[in-house]
């Protein structure tokens, strides 16, 4: 955990608002993409990291059945009787942590017996950049009720729980990447996954032996994802698959490209190439990197950048320009990450130009008289995990 998180202060801040110590604390962490954009809910493949920033959830028991939740990033309190779980009983922020308890007794955890809980949320994942802050809340919220009510649950299924908090409760269509990423993460290594099978590979990364760093350029652009933008790129996605007779873009291949360019009209068409050579590059990536270690997977996060930009339009022009500022200052490589329209960027450069790099990317935001935007470095990190 980062030295500004840890779990003494999320258990201090429960015993704060509620009057009482907790009998727990579990975090989770965010993640980073480092490629595989928009092939998740196309049951492609994938491989992100959990980062060194979590979310951690303090947890106390009730005598009742309600659920209460607290946070530092909101200043009421937000309460629901467990009979009352459903995917319109609460909203806002409150819909993550609330959501997965619905979510786990959807997926057949029986909660008839349980007793309610007060939990207090803390986190140090920047909200809104595309590092998944909101999966570091439910992975969290889904390792602390899973231990203390007893279900028995595997970490796939807790991601299946977190996945169906998201899609449901919250109400956006996203796939089951950063879940898994979260619950699945482990020390400087990577988490290669089949979005299909769910099949995951914990695969080591080697950055701190090779003398590299992952770079985010936080951007302040924020982007929400229950809005249209990433809705509309999935619903292409579906149409394509339709069109094409296949139950999804992962079964179309890159020699399929030609017949599909045929069939369907230039939007859609765009949008299948991108989660098709996608899907290509992180199978590319992922053989580069064991065979030929980490600086040689810099080409494929640049083409990664372009399908996202060109084919899938979801970049934005501050995302481009931090991508090309990094490049020109020595990045191995560089893309924007997350579902796209803001967020971050991230940027894999050698230690030694991490201060090159990072001034770059400030002058060429500046030139172009957009916000400043936040640099900092991310290390692969351990995933969800009792702290206390």
């Amino acid at each position: 955990m980062s030295d500004r998180f840890d779990a003494a202060e999320a258990a201090g801040g429960f015993t704060e608002y509620y009057g009482r110590a907790p009998g727990g604390v579990w975090s989770a962490p965010g993640r980073v993409n480092l490629i595989g954009e928009h092939t998740d809910y196309n049951d492609g493949f994938v491989f992100p990291f959990a980062i060194d920033r979590r979310t951690v959830v303090a947890l106390g028991d009730r005598d009742d059945q309600v659920l209460r939740v607290s946070s530092t990033f909101a200043p009421d309190p937000v309460s629901v009787h467990l009979d009352d779980l459903a995917p319109d009983a609460v909203s806002g922020w409150a819909a993550y942590p609330l959501g997965v308890a619905w979510a786990l007794r959807e997926s057949g955890a029986d909660l008839a017996h349980v007793r309610g809980v007060d939990l207090h949320l803390a986190s140090d994942v920047p909200i809104g950049a595309g590092l998944s802050s909101s999966a570091a809340i439910e992975c969290a919220v889904a390792v602390a009720l899973n231990e203390h009510w007893g279900l028995g649950l595997d970490r796939p299924a807790l991601a299946k729980a977190g996945q169906l908090a998201e899609n449901r409760v919250v109400g956006a269509p996203t796939g089951i990447m950063d879940q898994s990423a979260s619950l699945l993460g482990e020390a400087d290594a990577g988490v290669f996954l089949d979005c299909r099978s769910l099949d995951a590979d914990v695969i080591p990364l080697g950055f701190r032996d090779a003398g590299l760093v992952v770079l985010v350029i936080d951007t302040h652009v924020s982007h929400a994802h229950a809005t249209g933008g990433y809705a509309a790129r999935r619903a292409s996605c579906e149409a394509g698959a339709r069109a094409l007779g296949v139950d999804s873009l992962r079964d179309v291949r890159v020699a399929d490209l030609a017949r599909a360019e045929a069939e369907l009209d230039d939007e859609t068409f765009r949008r299948v190439r991108h989660v098709v050579t996608e899907n290509q590059r992180v199978l590319d990536a992922v053989r580069s990197l064991r065979e030929h270690g980490p600086a040689s997977i810099g080409p494929f996060l640049d083409a990664s950048h372009v399908s996202m930009r060109d084919d899938f339009e979801i970049s934005v022009p501050e995302l481009d320009t931090a991508v090309e500022a990094a490049q020109g200052a020595g990045a191995v490589g560089a893309r924007m990450t997350g579902g796209g329209f803001g967020g971050a960027a991230i940027a894999l450069v050698a230690d030694a130009l991490v201060p090159d790099v990072t001034e770059s990317v400030r002058a060429a935001f500046a030139a172009r008289g957009f916000r400043e935007p936040t640099v900092f470095a991310v290390a692969a990190a351990q995933g969800a995990r009792r702290d206390g």
